[in-house]
């Protein structure tokens, strides 16, 4: 990536394209895998991606796991040979070592499931067989098999279909505050989009009103530098013109430094690198009409939209979940129990024929309630307790978050009537500056005013400009920002989320499609709130030259400005008539004699 633009490498000289703010929250949306947030001129991670509500939403299949069947098969081949010592019956003074080879082959097959009542019923099937060498026994290969089922059942701690669905509906609940969660830092990425937006206007607006005090200052000192030459001023009107210049070019370079300051936050919360190849222009034009507040109406839209206040009446939501869940919890645990079995057995007899016995001859079966307490109850009571407290807490949060939303409200109704007002003042304190500027500098050029009073009148109405443009541009933020607060910002924008639709894993989801699992949340990139525009957001202010239009209002006049054809003084002696080339190249000092300016007050001389 090329080097960015700084104050020593302007670069506003590039090409420029067009960039509404329409197009700006759509590429921020485009560019929002990991979301931003504005803070300041730089923009930075709010710890929310499109992904986390998927990431979260998986809890829901891993609590429905519980109810799933649970299989299993276990296969167990053995062989053992045990060496045993016993006198030779031949040889009562001798003894053998001999032993029994024993092969056997086991299976443990079992099917078992969790029902939402907390009962589990299970289908177990075991089979051992052996062979035993050498020897003559009764059954050998001899086979022992059992097929049972059972079921238990939870009377107390544990029963309910409440208490099982609990855990899958914290975590529905736990998805939906993930969702609000990442709702909210979205809205303060538009937000963040719109004010870097606008303070990006308000930059290059009072870039634009330092330039103008620059080019008046600059103006200033070459008149009384042609002054000084001709000894119609003295050398102390020319160190106060050049004081006052040098402090604008001065305050010039802090507002181009806060161009760049601002285009790049700009750039860093819409997702784009800090180089551009073609200057960003705004071109969407701020509102600079007063909107009328209903209290309550927002108060109760926010009350109802605030994905804070949202999360906070879910997180109460899976407080009462888990009041039942402890409830249940401290119940002693009190389990019915039944089972039914049935046995059989086969083998080979010495003669070499099989036997088995027949199907239902042997059954075994068994009830019985087990019971068991921790006496005293002591954790379980004291997790209930914990779980009351926690409830209470969580609901002096919620009415906290309602406090402290109206109170936000309030400030953003109180700062958009401040800014709005504060606009309409400082168009009256422009235009009011502007005819002082006009007075005052007319005044100066016939020599009856000192130019300190000339530099207060351009310091004045390069202040009223930028403040005209900063408040608007307070107020156009301010709008978005009481959006923010009643939670409607990205409704008021079009702004919807789009997902996969849901799907259960499964538990053969191997086997099945995955294509309709969650996998992120994306917002849509539809944005298109504001109006079009074809020309930069600032012209909308109105900027114009106050030398240009002095000039245009004054054509004809003595004394008009012209600093693109040459200034017009009066200060010429007629009786020695115009000025040589010569003479004037010897009354410039030498660092002025090579600069545009010998050239402009030679064209004047000659007039």
């Amino acid at each position: 990536m090329p080097r960015p633009s700084t104050v020593k490498d302007l670069q506003f000289d590039i090409a420029t394209r067009q960039l509404s703010l329409n197009e700006a929250i759509n590429v921020a949306l485009a560019n929002s895998e990991v979301v931003r947030i504005l803070g300041g001129v730089s923009a930075g991670t709010s710890g929310r991606t499109i992904y986390d509500v998927a990431v979260t939403n998986t809890r829901i299949d891993q609590e429905r796991g519980a109810f799933d069947p649970q299989l299993r098969v276990n296969n167990t081949w053995t062989q053992s040979e045990v060496p045993n010592a016993f006198t030779d019956p031949t040889d009562p003074t001798q003894s053998l070592i001999e032993g029994l080879q024993t092969e056997g082959y086991g299976l443990d097959f079992g099917l078992s499931q969790k029902n939402l009542l907390g009962g589990t019923a299970a289908l177990g099937v075991r089979s051992n067989s052996n062979r035993i060498n050498p020897g003559t026994f009764a059954l050998n290969p001899r086979n022992r098999s059992a097929t049972e089922l059972s079921y238990t059942q939870p009377l107390l701690r544990g029963a309910g279909i409440g208490a099982n669905q609990t855990p899958i509906v914290l975590a529905r609940i736990d998805t939906e505050r993930s969702f609000f969660q990442y709702k909210d830092s979205v809205q303060q990425l538009v937000q963040g989009v719109i004010e870097a937006y606008w303070q990006l206007v308000s930059a290059k607006t009072d870039l634009w009103a330092r330039e103008q005090q620059v080019k008046q200052a600059s103006f200033a000192y070459e008149r009384a530098l042609a002054r000084v030459e001709v000894d119609d001023a003295n050398i102390g009107d020319l160190a106060q013109t050049q004081v006052a210049l040098e402090n604008f070019r001065a305050s010039l370079l802090v507002s181009e430094a806060n161009v760049l300051q601002r285009q790049g936050a700009l750039l860093n919360i819409i997702g784009l690198p800090p180089y551009e190849s073609e200057r960003t222009t705004p071109v969407t034009p701020m509102l600079d009409e007063a909107v009328e507040i209903d209290w309550n109406a927002i108060n109760e839209l926010a009350q109802r939209q605030r994905p804070d206040i949202i999360e906070l009446k879910l997180i109460l939501d899976a407080d009462q979940q888990r009041l039942r869940l402890a409830n249940n919890l401290a119940l002693p645990q009190l389990d019915g129990v039944a089972l039914y079995r049935w046995n059989g057995l086969e083998g080979e007899v010495p003669a070499s024929n099989r036997i088995r016995s027949a199907a239902g001859d042997f059954t075994d079966w068994s009830l019985g309630v087990n019971f068991s307490v921790p006496l005293g109850l002591r954790r379980d009571r004291a997790l209930l307790r914990q779980q009351q407290l926690i409830i209470r807490r969580d609901q002096a949060n919620l009415d906290q978050g309602l406090h402290q939303m109206q109170h936000f409200l309030a400030l953003s109704l109180r700062n958009l009537e401040q800014f709005f007002a504060q606009y309409e003042r400082f168009q009256a304190v422009r235009e009011a500056a502007r005819l002082n500027l006009d007075v005052q500098r007319e005044r100066y050029k016939t020599g009856s005013l000192n130019f300190i009073v000339v530099l207060l009148a351009i310091v004045d109405w390069g202040n009223a400009v930028s403040s005209e443009a900063q408040s608007l541009a307070q107020y156009n933020t301010e709008l978005a920002r009481l959006e923010t607060q009643t939670g409607t910002i990205l409704e008021s924008h079009g702004v919807v989320f789009f997902e996969e639709r849901f799907a259960s894993i499964a538990p053969l989801g191997r086997l099945a499609s995955e294509q309709c699992y969650p996998y992120s949340r994306r917002p849509s990139q539809s944005v298109d709130q504001y109006a079009p525009s074809d020309r930069p957001s600032e012209e909308y202010f109105e900027l114009t030259d106050p030398v240009e239009r002095n000039r245009t209002t004054n054509s004809g006049s003595p004394g008009a400005m012209d600093l693109d054809e040459g200034v017009q003084f009066e200060m010429m002696d007629d009786q020695n008539g115009p000025m040589t080339d010569e003479e004037i190249d010897r009354l410039l000092p030498p660092e002025k004699s090579s600069r545009s300016f010998s050239d402009m007050l030679k064209r004047a001389f000659r007039r």
